[in-house]
C-alpha cells in the first residue's frame, strides 16, 4: 500500500513549502489540497480555470521536492449551469492529467435540489477522465453521499470505468455519527475503491472529531488494514488528517503517522505469514 500525504497538514504554506514539508517527513508522494497563496490566504493551487503559468509553478515545486502527484482534490460548482460546469470539471481532469496525477478526488454535491445534475455531471465527465488517464474517486462526505448505501448508489447510476470510490473512515464516523462503522465498509467499498483516506475520528459528547492522529480515534485503522488486505486491496493511502494546533505539531505528527503506518504493514504482514 503506497503512502502519500496530502498537503491539508500544511494548509497555511503555499503549495512549494507544503511540499518541502512533506518530502522533509519522508513522503515520495501528494496529494493535492488547498494551501495558502503567497500573500497567505486559502487558495487552490490547481483549478479548472488553472493557466499555464499556474500549472508550471505547481510542476516546479513537485520536481524541486522530489514528489509525484498521487491525487488532485476538485471542486463542483453547478451554480452557472450544467454545460459550463461539465466544461470546466472536463478542464480540471486535463490538469491532473498534465500532473501525472491519477486520481481526482470529488467530494459529491451537498445540495438535494443539485443532485440530479451532480449525477449527470459525472455521468457525462467520467468517459473523459478515463480517455486521460485519471479516475475520479467520491467518498463519504455528506449529502449525495452522506452513507455507505448513498456512495454504493452513486457509483452504480454512473457505471463508468472513469469513476470509482474512496474509502474514507473518518467520514464515515464523521457524517453518520456513529451508526456507521468503518469496518463494515470494507467489503462492500473494496471492489470498487482506488484510494483510501488516512483519517480517524473521535466520537464524543463534544460531537465528532476529525482533527486526531490515525489511530487514536474509533476507525481501529490496525485491524481496518488487515480487512483491506484480506480483501485483496492493495491501493494508495493518503493521510489527511493530524491532530495539532501549530504547524510545527502537525508536522511532527505527520513524521510520527508515516512511521506508525510501517508498524501497523509490518504487523499486517507478519500476521499474514503467521496464518
Amino acid at each position: 500500500m503506497p503512502l502519500a500525504c496530502t498537503t491539508r497538514p500544511y494548509q497555511e504554506l503555499d503549495f512549494a513549502r507544503a511540499c518541502a514539508a512533506i518530502a522533509a517527513a519522508g513522503f515520495a508522494e501528494v496529494g493535492i489540497f488547498p494551501c495558502a497563496d503567497t500573500a497567505g490566504q486559502p487558495a487552490w493551487p490547481v483549478h479548472a480555470d488553472s493557466n499555464a503559468t499556474e500549472l508550471v509553478a505547481v510542476r516546479a515545486a513537485l520536481r524541486q521536492s522530489g514528489l509525484a502527484a498521487r491525487l488532485l482534490l476538485g471542486s463542483v460548482v453547478l451554480q452557472d449551469g450544467l454545460p459550463r460546469a461539465i466544461d470546466r470539471y472536463r478542464r480540471l481532469l486535463d490538469h491532473a492529467a498534465a500532473l501525472g496525477a491519477p486520481l481526482l478526488l470529488d467530494l459529491g454535491c451537498d445540495e438535494p435540489a443539485r443532485y440530479a445534475d451532480y449525477r449527470r455531471l459525472l455521468a457525462a465527465v467520467a468517459p473523459h477522465a478515463a480517455t486521460c488517464g485519471v479516475t475520479i474517486v467520491v467518498k463519504h462526505h455528506g449529502g449525495i453521499t452522506a452513507s455507505l448505501a448513498d456512495l454504493l448508489r452513486l457509483h452504480d447510476e454512473v457505471a463508468s470505468p472513469g469513476l470509482a470510490l474512496c474509502f474514507d473512515p473518518g467520514n464515515v464516523l464523521y457524517y453518520s455519527r456513529g451508526a456507521e462503522l468503518p469496518r463494515d465498509c470494507v467489503a462492500a467499498l473494496a471492489p470498487h475503491c482506488r484510494a483510501v483516506m488516512l483519517k480517524d475520528c473521535r466520537l464524543d459528547a463534544g460531537g465528532p472529531d476529525v482533527a486526531i492522529n490515525p489511530g487514536d480515534g474509533d476507525a481501529q485503522w490496525p485491524q481496518l488494514l488487515n480487512a483491506l488486505q484480506a480483501a485483496g486491496w492493495d491501493g494508495p493511502l493518503l493521510l489527511e488528517c493530524v491532530a495539532g494546533r501549530t504547524l510545527a505539531e502537525r508536522h511532527a505528527n505527520v513524521c510520527l503517522l508515516r512511521e506508525r503506518v510501517a508498524g501497523w504493514r509490518s504487523a499486517t504482514v507478519g500476521s499474514a505469514r503467521s496464518s
